[in-house]
């Protein structure tokens, strides 16, 4: 399991030729289609009543549920999507979600009712999928001496996007509405599905067809222990961010009152991605030079010792700057997780596994949020952050564990 050093003068062979061009448009079209995912957060429960839902109960549960479809219906499909992109290629991949978001976005502005927004949710986790579609083609095309920091790249324009959306779809509505905001949406997806379509470059090999074809892709793996790792610690990894979420408001009520409770909540919860956007690269770049299990093992440890102060904090600027401090030592897990995959799968089979890692990370995000709440509820929200602390000190030493001994720098 050791991994090979790659020359960083090394030429480009035909396939990673376009490498940095399609990094920065996969790199714009993730942002673009994060953001239009995610700026119906601030204004979803108001859309739900205006689709005809009136008790409060009800709102809250159908805005739960229009959310989380999209996740769930994207965790079943993205190990398929995976696959066909390693047949036909990953840039097909690409022109079908960002269309296929074009049309779903643009039609949750026209919904009539609370159940067509749902199945249009549902749509568009099957559909769609351009940001987990951009992490297969960089991971596939960049130079793997460079992979770590293309997709640390990568990530900070998806964390980008999940900050930045909700900012957007707090300002939009009132200027030109709810639906006009999906439309507007819509409009900036097909652009980006223009710019997929025309500027990015995938060389076609019949070679990898023929050999996604003819194998299994799990049973083309010659070592499976790293992989497994991987899948098991990016599962670990949403489990633990998402956890936290649903206690943090209600933490932060108990030393911040009157109506400073939410906009300290989510400064809380932006410190945390914002923390991810800065690091992610340059955790990439220092994982490239030194190895990516030694930056993983890094980050596991550090967030898990970090974890310990935030379950006792007396003020908000510390669990704001806790928060930070946890971010930055996260942002370069999914760009490592997703680098080793690549190292030790064949090329035939990277789209399927990466597939499947994307499924474990959306099995982390929809179990993370109930356990958290189930456990704050029961037992005390003290408890969610020393839980957590407990999960990512065991996946540190799991990676440990399982990581070559004498890992080599690449």
């Amino acid at each position: 399991m050791t991994e090979t050093r790659w020359d960083a003068a090394a030429p480009a062979e035909p396939e990673t030729a376009h490498w940095m061009r399609n990094l920065i448009i996969c790199l714009v079209g993730s942002f673009t289609t994060i953001v239009a995912m995610t700026l119906l957060l601030p204004f979803l429960p108001l859309y739900v009543e205006e689709l005809g839902v009136s008790d409060k109960a009800a709102i809250v549960q159908w805005s739960g549920i229009a959310y989380g479809a999209t996740f769930f219906a994207a965790a079943f499909v993205a190990p398929l999507w995976g696959r066909l992109g390693d047949i036909y290629g990953r840039k097909l991949m690409l022109v079908r979600a960002s269309l296929g978001m074009t049309i779903a976005i643009s039609l949750m502005g026209m919904a009539g009712n609370v159940w067509q927004l749902v199945g249009l949710r549902l749509f568009t986790g099957l559909a769609g999928g351009y940001a987990s579609g951009s992490m297969v083609l960089v991971a596939a095309q960049t130079p793997k001496y460079r992979s770590a920091w293309a997709l640390g790249t990568l990530s900070a324009g998806i964390m980008a996007g999940n900050l930045v959306g909700p900012l957007i779809g707090g300002a939009l509505p009132p200027i030109i509405g709810i639906r006009g905001t999906f439309l507007l949406a819509g409009g900036v997806i097909f652009f980006t599905f223009l710019a997929t379509t025309f500027l990015i470059k995938e060389e076609k090999s019949t070679a990898r067809k023929k050999a996604a074809k003819a194998s299994g892709s799990w049973a083309s793996i010659p070592d499976k222990r790293p992989v497994i790792a991987m899948l098991s610690l990016g599962l670990l990894l949403m489990l633990a961010n998402m956890s936290i979420e649903p206690i943090i408001t209600v933490y932060v009520a108990q030393f911040v009152t009157g109506a400073q409770v939410t906009m300290v909540s989510g400064v809380v919860m932006a410190a945390a991605a914002l923390g991810s956007i800065l690091s992610a690269s340059w955790l990439g770049k220092l994982a490239d030079r030194i190895g990516h299990w030694s930056v993983i093992m890094a980050a596991l440890a550090a967030a898990a010792v970090l974890l310990i102060p935030q379950a006792f904090v007396t003020s908000a600027w510390q669990l704001i700057a806790l928060r930070f401090l946890m971010g930055v030592a996260l942002g370069g897990l999914l760009p490592c997780i997703t680098a080793v995959i690549r190292h030790n799968v064949p090329d035939a089979a990277t789209g399927s596994i990466l597939g499947l890692s994307i499924s474990s990370q959306y099995v982390g995000q929809v179990v993370g949020p109930v356990v958290g709440g189930f456990v704050g509820g029961h037992i005390g929200m003290r408890a969610v952050f020393l839980g957590t602390c407990v999960l990512l000190a065991i996946g540190a030493v799991y990676c440990w564990w399982v990581s070559p001994k004498k890992e080599a720098a690449l």
